[in-house]
């Protein structure tokens, strides 16, 4: 693949669009302390693959997506790059790595900072969501290009939400404080997608420390849509989810031909 960017005014042969390209940021960074002692979490074997590497395939499966950039622990980037050179990614797709921060937002920045020009969308994407479908990444890449600056993939809610006042003493009783109306909440996932220019100002206005990218956009006063997400794009954080995770790849396998 041609390191030299597309030029984003190309028209589609198909469509008449302009060529729009797409790179996802996938950090991996983190510890993943409560799947217990060990390796990194995204480096935890899922069907014999470590996570990581079924994220960057999710993300690679998506035809608008020619570039991953994947932020590595800031001392295991050679190790998450022999790694990933040693496990098949489409070859459509150019993969990049990079070593991160401290944190999951200083991680993404480090990884916007490492994109070539000529990328418009930038997708950001948990590398403990393996199992995110195709159909789930091209609708977040679809919404973006058809004008909207922060998209997220979202669930609606299955259980009650209770707000509760934090506990007096670890362990003891949270007084609930209100039910919020089940039926606008929605349970958010990833890949977040997004307007490049947009994400890039983000990291650079908002400073707070967040749990997700489209919410730094918020702050910016922009509006962030939702597009439906996929009950198998949940994120493996205890053990219990990678028992599920497990599951949903052995379905695939024997079903599809995953």
């Amino acid at each position: 693949m041609s390191d030299d960017p597309l030029p984003p005014s190309s028209p589609t042969p198909a469509s008449g669009r302009p060529t729009v390209r797409t790179a996802a940021v996938i950090p991996a960074a983190g510890r993943g302390v409560r799947l217990g002692p060990g390796v990194p979490k995204a480096l935890r074997a899922l069907g014999g693959t470590p996570m990581l590497v079924h994220a960057v395939r999710a993300m690679a499966d998506s035809r608008a997506v020619s570039l991953v950039v994947v932020v590595a622990p800031p001392d295991g980037a050679a190790e998450v790059k022999s790694l990933l050179d040693a496990n098949a990614v489409p070859e459509r797709t150019d993969v990049l790595v990079v070593p991160g921060g401290e944190t999951r937002q200083e991680s993404v920045k480090l990884g916007l900072d490492a994109l070539p020009p000529g990328y418009d969308i930038v997708l950001v994407h948990d590398a403990a969501r393996p199992l995110v479908p195709v159909d789930t990444v091209d609708a977040v890449i679809e919404a973006v290009r058809d004008g909207a600056p922060a998209v997220v993939p979202a669930l609606p809610l299955a259980d009650t939400v209770k707000q509760v006042e934090p506990a007096a003493a670890p362990g003891a009783p949270e007084p609930v404080v209100s039910t919020p109306d089940r039926s606008l909440l929605r349970a958010v996932q990833t890949p977040q997608g997004f307007d490049r220019v947009t994400l890039v100002r983000a990291h650079e206005t908002v400073t707070d420390d967040v749990t997700d990218d489209a919410s730094m956009v918020e702050q910016l006063g922009l509006t962030v849509v939702t597009v439906p997400g996929h009950e198998e794009a949940f994120k493996v954080t205890r053990p219990l989810d990678l028992v599920l995770a497990e599951a949903v790849l052995a379905r695939r396998r024997l079903n599809d031909g995953f």
